[in-house]
């Protein structure tokens, strides 16, 4: 199935999509959630709809370096397990919103990923069972800014800016990312490319690595690293994130 989450009538509401129409539900469609998802009988168009990120985390985590041509991009050796680190959830970008390069930014990058979404609380799970933890999948932008990321002594900045951690634009729960792909355009220009068993830990390796120590909970999510290089933006620029069976995450830098 796949769910988007969208404003109507200035509320935020949860809808199943089915072809180019959306079925708005009531309840969160996550394990363990209060409320049974149900249909309202409600229905809209998907386009034209205000998509937000697709759903509301308690905390977002990204792993850094989990691809060998990132590795290799950044001149940098492979690591032995998940490098892990935090994003603040007022970092979230709704699709086609727009990226706001920072007062004294110096060096912002772009990063498409596969974001893992959790389904119900996850903690010190092994990674034969971490699937069953995971709701689905979405797209996401790990926006960085390399000279912060190089000199700051923390990421809080380089990773965590307003605007800096694009997500959307829907979840997919029956995604197989085993054979799946992303492919990351700048202006229309192909900038990154990869296939998801290229990654140096996959998803299940991720959730059980991060549950060790971490509590998830329903609705977080996990950046899984970036393929390949990672292009500079300016203002004016169009990225387009696309990961073929869950969508395109579209969003332009601000003038």
């Amino acid at each position: 199935m796949k769910f988007v989450r969208y404003r109507e009538e200035g509320k935020a509401v949860f809808g199943r999509v089915e072809g180019e129409k959306v079925l708005e539900v009531t309840g969160l469609p996550f394990q363990g959630a209060s409320q049974p998802v149900s249909e309202t009988g409600n229905s809209r168009n998907l386009p034209g709809l205000e998509l937000l990120w697709p759903c509301e985390p308690s905390k977002i985590l990204a792993v850094g370096l989990n691809y060998r041509s990132h590795l290799e991009a950044q001149k940098r050796t492979a690591p032995t397990k998940p490098e892990i680190f935090v994003v603040p959830v007022s970092a979230l970008l709704k699709p086609e919103g727009e990226i706001r390069i920072p007062t004294g930014a110096q060096n912002v990058q772009l990063e498409g990923e596969l974001v893992i979404v959790i389904g119900k609380e996850t903690s010190c799970v092994s990674p034969a069972d971490a699937e069953k933890h995971i709701f689905g999948f979405t797209c996401g932008n790990d926006v960085s800014e390399r000279y912060w990321q190089k000199h700051d002594l923390q990421w809080w900045r380089a990773k965590g800016c307003d605007t800096f951690a694009p997500l959307g634009p829907a979840i997919v729960t029956d995604f197989d990312w085993r054979n799946g792909r992303i492919e990351t355009r700048l202006n229309g220009n192909v900038a990154q490319s990869g296939k998801f068993s290229e990654l140096l830990f996959d998803p299940t390796v991720i959730v059980s690595h991060v549950s060790q120590y971490i509590t998830l909970f329903p609705g977080d999510v996990i950046y899984s690293g970036t393929p390949g290089d990672t292009p500079a933006l300016k203002a004016g620029d169009v990225i387009e994130i696309e990961i073929p069976g869950i969508g395109t995450l579209r969003n332009r830098v601000a003038g």
